[in-house]
């Protein structure tokens, strides 16, 4: 990343000098693309309702059509001059209509790739914000995406914003989508968005502990229900005592995950006022979170770590979700 920053509206704070006390900054990279519209105003959304500031940053290279290399101090002002006004057009274009207090919007333009810029910049964030490009499986698999690089490599929660449809493959992914919207017309209806719950995945681990925390802010922001799904199969559960030579049933198993995920909800500070629902699938975690995003307005995951090669051919639960949920994905590490 080079010295070459631009910036406008100096007088917002840095992400993560919230020493007032105020949320960290939300910080959404943009681009131009309609993704990364859908991004940013998913951020002034939240921003709106919390009170947060939002940096928009915009990571540039000289592939971008801005011409030749500047050589001189005035080429370089013409340079800044030309970027700052595009992206100031694409909040513009972003935020109309949006209810989002423009003293708490923040523009960045950095000499960088987006993914490098956003991992720099937003490293002190409450969360990063991006959009979801459709890539297809092969390409996805050959090429990747930043997306899934920044959830892999940020320390801050990541979240992926897209829209899609998915049908369902299998009874077990009908019943969870039952079970979040149980009043849906249709099993392809994604219902009124104003009910659709927050979703998090958990599994007993530390990451799902954070991303539970997670889950709860974003419930509480907007007063939507909470379901928290133990999505389980034989491995996740542990020793079962009185199972120590012999394969418990499925009926057993699901006891031992009920209680799991009740002792889970015990330990966490969640407040009253959140209406929360617990249920636990025998089902791989992957699947059954991606078959809740149908009825969903968001889901949070946490990660256990994989990454690099390991992350490429074994997989992740966090990974399969980016790649194939129907809603906006925050992955927590």
């Amino acid at each position: 990343m080079t010295a070459e920053h631009i910036h406008a509206n100096e007088g917002v704070v840095q992400a993560g000098d919230a020493a007032d006390g105020r949320l960290k900054d939300i910080v959404v990279g943009v681009d131009g693309s309609e993704e990364s519209f859908a991004a940013l105003k998913w951020a002034l959304i939240e921003a709106g309702k919390t009170g947060q500031h939002v940096n928009a940053v915009f990571g540039w290279t000289h592939s971008w059509d801005v011409g030749s290399e500047p050589d001189s101090d005035e080429a370089w002002k013409t340079v800044r001059k030309q970027i700052t006004e595009t992206l100031r057009s694409w909040v513009d274009k972003a935020s109309e209509g949006i209810d989002f207090n423009p003293e708490n919007l923040k523009l960045t333009s950095v000499k960088a790739s987006g993914s490098a810029a956003l991992l720099q910049i937003g490293s002190y964030a409450e969360q990063i914000v991006v959009g979801r490009r459709s890539l297809g499986r092969v390409a996805r698999w050959f090429l990747g995406s930043m997306s899934s690089s920044l959830a892999e490599e940020a320390k801050v929660p990541v979240t992926v914003v897209r829209a899609g449809a998915r049908d369902s493959e299998t009874s077990m992914q009908d019943a969870i989508a039952r079970t979040l919207n149980p009043d849906a017309v249709d099993d392809t209806s994604r219902g009124p968005e104003r009910h659709l719950p927050v979703v998090v995945g958990i599994d007993g681990s530390k990451g799902a502990q954070r991303a539970l925390r997670f889950a709860v802010h974003a419930a509480a922001i907007d007063g939507r229900p909470l379901h928290v799904l133990f999505c389980w199969q034989m491995k996740d559960l542990g020793r079962i005592p009185g199972f120590e030579t012999t394969v418990p049933s499925v009926a057993e198993g699901q006891e031992r995950a009920e209680k799991i995920l009740r002792r889970t909800l015990a330990e966490a500070d969640i407040p009253e006022s959140i209406d929360v629902r617990p249920s636990a699938f025998h089902i791989s975690a992957g699947k059954g979170l991606v078959s809740a995003s149908r009825y969903a307005h968001q889901i949070v995951v946490g990660t256990r770590g994989l990454s690099g090669l390991d992350a490429h051919f074994l997989g992740s639960v966090s990974s399969q979700v980016l790649n194939d949920a129907e809603c906006t994905v925050t992955v927590v590490h």
